[in-house]
Formats: C-alpha cells, structure tokens, sequence
C-alpha cells in the first residue's frame, strides 16, 4: 500500500452506512457485561470468546450474536456498548453513521424496548456534542420471526419518531425472501419510515429484485447477488440505489472465497452507488478502516476509488441532500491536504 493510500484511508471523512450495533460487542467487553449483570457464557477468557468467532456461514454467525446479546440487560450496558463503537471509528475519521439496532432480538428476552433504545440514543447524542460524529438509527425486523411480531416492533418505533430515520429487514436471509414482509413495510412508509434491506447476501438476485418491488427499499444492504443478473444491475444504476457492501464480513461467513472476490470493484465498475461497511465488526475482524484496506490491496483500488467511496459514502446516506455538498467538500480538502503532505 502506498503512503499516500494509506493516509487517505485514515485521514478521508466517511459515513458509515451499514453497521449493527449488537455486532460490535467486542470480547472485552462482553466478558465485562457479563460480569456486571450475572450473566453466565460458555467462555472464561478473551481467548475462548475469539475462538468462537469462526463461522462456516450466517446462521453460525447468528447463534454466536444472538447469544452474545444475553449479556445486554440495561440502559447502560447498550450506552457502553454504542460508545465504545463510536470511540473507534472515531480514529476511522467517521463522521457520520446509519446504526441498525435489533430491538427484537432484546424484547422477546425481556429488556424493554425503551432500554435498549435510550441506552443507544445517549451515546449517540454523546458523540454528536463530543466528537462532531452524527447519526440516524434504523430499526431492523428479524426475518426469521413472524411479520405479527415485526409489527409489536413498529407500533414500539411509532413512539419514538424523534430517534428512529428508517427501519430494515436482517437475520437469516435464506427461506425468508422479501415479500413475506410485506404489509408492515407498507405500514411502515405510512409512518414515515425510510425503508432499507439486507438482500442478495446469501439469497439470490430474486431477493434484490423484490426488496425493490415489494418493500419498495430505498437502499439495499449488501446486494452482492444483484451482479448476476444484468437488468437488475443495470436498473440499479440507473435509479442510483445504493448498495451498502460489507468485504469482510462477506469473507468471514464464507460468502466469497477471497477478499480478492469481493463485489466491490465489479460495481463500481458497472456505475452503481457503492459504499463500503463494516457489518459486524467485532465478530468480523475488521472496523470500517480495515475494510478499506482490505480492498485496497486485494482489488487494486486507486486513490481516486477511496475517494470516490467516501463520496459515496455521504450521496448513499439520509443526510439531507443539502448537507451532503458540505461532507463532499471536506473530503476533497482531506484529499488536498493529503497530497501536500
């Protein structure tokens, strides 16, 4: 990696588009939390917990998150856990993040909606004042669970306006397309909810093609199977739908072979609105900067790709559009100041 790569990776101001909380838990402190609310893990140490994060496929993954989860019980424990996430990408020169959370997978144990929410909400506002890092929160609806309890989660977020921009769709992608969400995506953009989805991860081209039609989506998550189908990338283009791309996670759950293999460059390449994301960063090895770097090497990026994915990283996001020009300008500054050295 040259220097001048390296140091528009670290110094470029991005957004950060497609992030789950709960997927940030670092060992550290999921052992801390643990101890703090009695909580007992099969892992004694560090070591055990890193151990346990290798994964054959998603599902693997998510019986490892969703246990992981038991450990968060209180307002303060997801205050934490936001916090230190925002910590670290801080240093990635993040200034903007779209934080999926998945308050589901906390009211079916019990932890009320509202704890999980003011918990994230604290830290973001924290930031916000003491880091200059903005944000708008995205409410997921597990896939894997009835659309009767994904409306429980949206009469919760209807309360909640002030603090929730969007909702989307996660968990298991395969035997879950789509169209089996429906009508509360329907009730949902009558709300005012933007919506988004994971599709096209594990599941095919079809996925992509019906979070568009179906759920009317205004940004797909992850989308890498829209590749294989030539209209659909070339719609994609046309409509300008992001897709938020996750390199290392896509390698972690064995979704490519290689980072060499990674989708990113392939899209970029047939003109669509490509930005690059962490997904799960504690369980995946990499925060947003190491994604970066990961497909700077293995793709052969140029400097003007970082760039452009930083961009895109702002155009792709719900900023008002009349504040985007403004994160445009300060990367190009970044870019300017970068190469005066």
């Amino acid at each position: 990696m040259t220097d001048l790569a390296n140091a528009l990776i670290d110094r470029l101001p991005k957004a950060e588009l497609h992030l789950h909380i709960e997927g940030t838990l670092e060992p550290e402190l999921m052992l801390a939390l643990a101890k703090r609310n009695n909580v007992k893990l099969p892992y004694e140490t560090v070591e055990d917990v890193a151990k346990a994060y290798e994964f054959d496929c998603l599902q693997d993954f998510l019986d490892l998150y969703y246990m992981g989860m038991s450990v968060l019980q209180t307002e303060q424990d997801f205050h934490d856990l936001t916090w230190a996430y925002l910590l670290k990408v801080h240093a990635d020169s993040l200034t903007h993040v779209e934080m999926f959370f998945d308050p589901q997978a906390h009211t079916d144990r019990g932890v009320a909606f509202e704890t999980v929410l003011g918990g994230i909400v604290s830290a973001l506002e924290k930031a916000k004042n003491e880091l200059g890092i903005t944000s708008k929160l995205i409410m997921c609806f597990l896939r894997h669970l009835p659309e009767e309890q994904a409306f429980d989660a949206l009469e919760c977020a209807c309360k909640h306006k002030d603090h929730i921009h969007a909702v989307g769709l996660d968990s298991s992608e395969k035997g879950f397309p789509p169209p089996l969400f429906e009508r509360v995506f329907e009730a949902s953009r009558k709300e005012g909810f933007i919506p988004v989805a994971h599709a096209g991860e594990e599941g095919p081209a079809e996925n992509v093609r019906t979070a568009l039609d179906v759920l009317k989506v205004e940004r797909v998550d992850h989308g890498n199977s829209a590749l294989t189908d030539p209209a659909l990338v070339q719609r994609l283009a046309k409509q300008r739908t992001p897709l938020t791309m996750c390199p290392l996670s896509n390698l972690r759950l064995k979704g490519i072979p290689t980072i060499g293999d990674s989708p990113v460059k392939k899209a970029m390449d047939a003109g669509l609105l490509v930005t690059v994301n962490s997904d799960d960063p504690s369980y995946f090895g990499g925060y947003l900067n190491d994604n970066y770097r990961a497909i700077h090497k293995a793709l052969d990026l140029d400097e003007h790709d970082l760039i452009t994915l930083a961009k895109n990283s702002f155009a792709a996001s719900f900023i008002p559009d009349r504040e985007k020009q403004g994160h445009i300008d300060a990367i190009d500054k970044v870019v300017e100041d970068v190469k005066k050295g």
